[in-house]
């Protein structure tokens, strides 16, 4: 059974992962859902390792056989790119391959609030894009990206395990670094990007406490960072970035991130109401007054979620109930998925049956408004 065949396979039902696993069919991943692939018979272990050889590159092979894993980029001419994890499993080899769509989708594409061209206009602090596996995330820091390319003339810096989106120059000057290949960590990579005469340094991932704090760091040298982390909320974001550094440092952790932060956009993928795919309900935050007073006292970070659902006329923020009710006033979901998917299902059930809830009277303006006004 050969990779490419499978990747075809993929491509043509709409596949967003592909799983390889010894005695089972290739799976794929389609709008959620794991579905197997008709085929004569399961993967055995010489598939798996002929797959491998397709796919490592110079040093790749060994590396692997080092760690037992590894993440690295495949591509097929015609058909697109692959972002590619290869592990040990049970003494046996697994891949799992996600499918890199060709070309950048736009905020319009994606179904993004228009608030995310003014964030995308920023010239310094910091951007997170957060959520978990799978939804999204580098789909709209690739959007994000390709915006300031279109509409700016700058230096952009990219750092990524791996490389997914291949972006061209077009008014900006965009250098993509691959974890493994170009460098040999995202904070190697982060402090080197500082004498680079960067404008826009994207950070694929805030994994470690030297990355977060490098990316601050960078952030408030005058520089526009971007990055991800994999927490569902705006709130959560704000406190695992301060629980990363150890306690003593905690509070002027958090007067840096209030001075520094310029938005968190959190998502969720939603099955469409028609069966095409999924769309994003995305959490949006922007650092306005009130809410770097909540950043800095943590016993006003839980307040974060009641300041964005209020800022959605002012603003352009949105909480993820308020993005799922927009999205249904579009028919682009169904109710049921939208109540699956809600933080508040009974606020959001009384409220598109046009019922005020006491305990969240903020939709009020929501409702009032139609879509926020551009900044």
């Amino acid at each position: 059974m050969e990779l490419n065949d499978i990747l075809q396979a993929a491509s043509r039902h709409g596949a967003s992962d592909v799983h390889l696993k010894v005695g089972l069919p290739p799976v794929f991943r389609i709008n959620g859902r794991l579905i197997p692939l008709k085929v004569p018979e399961p993967l055995k272990v010489e598939d798996l390792e002929a797959m491998t050889g397709v796919i490592f590159h110079t040093g790749q092979k060994e590396r692997f056989e080092k760690y037992h894993e590894l993440d690295c980029a495949y591509s097929i001419p015609g058909l697109g790119r692959f972002r590619v994890n290869v592990f040990q499993q049970r003494g046996t080899i697994g891949i799992v391959l996600r499918l890199v769509p060709v070309g950048v989708k736009t905020f319009s594409d994606l179904h993004l609030p228009k608030v995310m061209e003014k964030i995308a206009m920023e010239e310094r602090g910091l951007i997170l894009c957060t959520g978990t596996t799978g939804c999204g995330k580098s789909t709209t820091l690739a959007a994000l990206v390709q915006y300031i390319n279109t509409h700016r003339s700058c230096h952009v810096m990219t750092i990524e395990d791996p490389i997914e989106f291949l972006l061209r120059d077009s008014k900006s000057i965009i250098n993509q670094r691959e974890l493994g290949v170009d460098t040999s960590s995202f904070a190697d990579a982060l402090k080197s990007a500082l004498r680079q005469d960067p404008d826009v340094i994207l950070v694929g991932e805030m994994r470690d406490l030297e990355t977060i704090e490098t990316a601050i760091t960078a952030a408030e040298t005058g520089h526009l960072v971007l990055s991800t982390l994999h927490t569902l909320d705006a709130g959560e974001t704000i406190n695992r970035a301060v629980a990363a550094f150890p306690p003593f440092q905690q509070k002027q952790v958090r007067l840096q991130l209030a001075s520094v932060l310029k938005s968190v956009i959190s998502q969720r993928l939603v099955p469409r109401a028609d069966g095409q795919g999924r769309v994003p309900a995305a959490e949006i935050l922007l650092n306005t007054a009130r809410v770097r007073e909540y950043i800095e006292d943590k016993d006003k970070t839980r307040k974060i979620r009641e300041a964005i659902q209020q800022g959605y006329v002012s603003y352009g923020m949105q909480t993820f109930d308020q993005s799922l009710m927009g999205l249904l006033k579009e028919n682009l979901i169904t109710l049921e998925e939208a109540l699956r998917q809600a933080s508040n299902p009974d606020d959001f059930a009384l409220r598109v049956r046009g019922v005020s809830s006491a305990s969240d009277l903020t939709w009020d303006d929501f409702d009032k408004a139609g879509p926020p006004k551009e900044s």
